[in-house]
């Protein structure tokens, strides 16, 4: 799918703030961001709903990010990841730039998981960060065990308050553990946004998955889950770390 650049920046805008503010973003914040007129934002904006890139929730109000939309800006981040990464390789002494928050966040999960002595302490204490640092429900295997930490972060979150929705990702939990036992993603990342959930299709969340090998299994996961509204960014580099940190330590 091909989109101008006023289109991506658009489209990435309605995202990010979307996901600190959890309320429609409409023309003139935007019109005031890009510094243009409000008829050209609502006229990109069209073209993007067409797209199925952004949705109107109910009449005169601003636009929310489709699942296809969060597909497009989190393959964009995986490229752009993957852009640097290679230009990193190329350029080894090249100093490598990251958010200042990132870099915070991922001092806090090595301390406290270099900290702990047991495989099993370890991975908790690292699902337990992530809850902490993101904000969403964690989760990690522990042998033939799915351990699940912060649902209650999760459900105070202003997506849950449908109760269907808390039903639905009650279905995905209570049958994650058997698809992640059976399925065995293959990537050190994994991304299932929305209605791309194996289980659970309609409960509006993403999970966010890293593979690492442990004492207990080849195939151990760690991750979140949270709403499709999120720090995507700031979530897939901590639980990738994560991932990473486990698959050292063990």
């Amino acid at each position: 799918m091909e989109l101008t650049k006023r289109q991506r920046e658009i489209l990435f805008a309605i995202i990010e703030q979307y996901a600190e503010i959890a309320t429609p973003v409409g023309s003139v914040t935007l019109a005031k961001l890009f510094d243009v007129s409000s008829a050209t934002i609502r006229s990109e904006m069209a073209k993007l709903e067409i797209l199925g890139l952004i949705a109107q929730p109910h009449t005169s109000a601003g636009r929310i990010p489709t699942d296809a939309g969060y597909r497009y800006y989190v393959n964009s981040l995986v490229e752009q990841a993957e852009t640097t990464e290679t230009s990193n390789r190329q350029q080894q002494d090249a100093p490598r730039l990251e958010p200042s928050y990132n870099d915070r966040s991922t001092h806090v999960l090595e301390v406290r998981v270099s900290s702990q002595v047991s495989a099993e302490a370890v991975i908790k204490s690292a699902v337990d960060s992530l809850v902490e640092l993101t904000g969403n429900l964690g989760l990690g295997t522990i042998g033939n065990q799915l351990y699940l930490s912060g649902i209650s972060r999760l459900l105070t979150q202003p997506e849950f308050v449908d109760l269907n929705r808390v039903q639905a990702v009650a279905k995905l939990l209570d049958n994650l553990e058997p698809w992640l036992r059976e399925a065995a993603p293959g990537e050190p990342l994994n991304i299932f946004i929305g209605k791309e959930n194996p289980i659970g299709k309609s409960s509006g969340v993403s999970l966010i998955i890293s593979k690492f090998r442990s004492p207990f299994s080849d195939n151990s996961y760690i991750g979140v889950l949270g709403p499709t509204r999120q720090n995507y960014q700031r979530v897939m580099t901590l639980v990738r770390k994560a991932g990473e940190m486990l698959e050292k330590g063990f």
